[in-house]
């Protein structure tokens, strides 16, 4: 049986110094969930605490989840899987091909089953689990990137996190939040944390017609949310993983300022978004934003 985890790691709140914020009046603190663990890093723990609770409470002896060649999320649970003791199986986009995560995946323990592109196309289709459970009845079946109303509320605890900080950052308040959105996930919990009080800012990986909005949409409605103060704000750069040269250069100019290590896929195109938000007045002077930064820095590798 899946052993009941008690690991509630902290991440710390940071005030990020650039040029283009100080001179736009605009302040940032980063929720630095890249430093919560060398391992299980980023929103991607916050985003399975509650299934693995499920499956606790099911009786599962471990998880299997999907995802791609350079899944975080998949990192994550693989890294879980073998600090505390769980079976872990990653049914993964494409065909067999040894990335730095894979390899990091095999090397916790995860079982790899390769589906092909059409084969993952179908992980929405009815009875896709079917064969799954059948071959693995023992395990707990966690949807991609760990989303849901489930990944949602172990996300929602992250803003008592930035509350019990604000005082490391010298603020008694702060406006509203800025993240990287991929499913809608982490920020549908903010939303729910906040309860509208104030603007959760998804700054998109994903192109529009990938169907974040209604995902987000989805889960406040199944968390009862009576508040919906979001906006979605499109950064994909033409396509998620789609990497240019003036993003790499931003990346490079923005860590040698700042110190802040970025990624290309999530974190570096939301400060990029917040970038040009500021130019455009989105985000006006006085205000003060809660940047998350949200791991993903495994990644960084298929890049090199």
């Amino acid at each position: 049986m899946l052993p009941l985890i008690n690991w509630h790691p902290h991440a710390p709140l940071q005030r990020l110094h650039l040029d283009w914020l100080e001179q736009a009046g605009v302040e940032v603190a980063v929720l630095r969930l890249d430093l919560i663990d060398p391992l299980i890093s980023g929103n991607k723990w916050f985003k399975l605490t509650e299934h693995l609770l499920a499956a606790h409470a099911a009786g599962a002896e471990g998880l299997i989840s999907l995802g791609g060649a350079h899944s975080n999320h998949l990192h994550a649970l693989a890294a879980a899987g073998k600090r505390f003791g769980f079976a872990t199986v990653g049914l993964l986009r494409g065909h067999p091909q040894q990335t730095p995560t894979t390899m990091d995946l095999e090397r916790y323990g995860m079982q790899l089953h390769w589906l092909g592109f059409a084969g993952y196309r179908a992980r929405h289709e009815p009875g896709f689990w079917q064969s799954w459970q059948a071959m693995y009845p023992k395990l707990h079946q966690v949807p991609e990137g760990g989303g849901g109303l489930a990944g949602a509320s172990g996300c929602r605890p992250l803003v008592d996190m930035v509350r019990r900080q604000l005082s490391d950052v010298s603020w008694d308040d702060y406006d509203g939040w800025w993240l990287a959105a991929g499913t809608g996930t982490t920020l549908a919990g903010l939303v729910l944390g906040e309860e509208g009080v104030r603007c959760v800012y998804g700054a998109l990986a994903v192109p529009l017609d990938h169907g974040v909005a209604p995902q987000v949409e989805a889960i406040l409605q199944a968390g009862g949310a009576t508040e919906r103060n979001f906006q979605l704000i499109e950064a994909s750069r033409g396509g998620f993983a789609r990497v240019d040269d003036d993003l790499l250069g931003f990346i490079h100019d923005s860590e040698a300022a700042s110190g802040l290590p970025l990624e290309p896929l999530y974190t570096a195109k939301a400060l990029m978004a917040l970038k040009q938000a500021v130019k455009e007045g989105v985000v006006a002077r006085g205000m003060r934003l809660v940047f998350v930064h949200t791991g993903g820095l495994q990644g960084r590798r298929g890049f090199a």
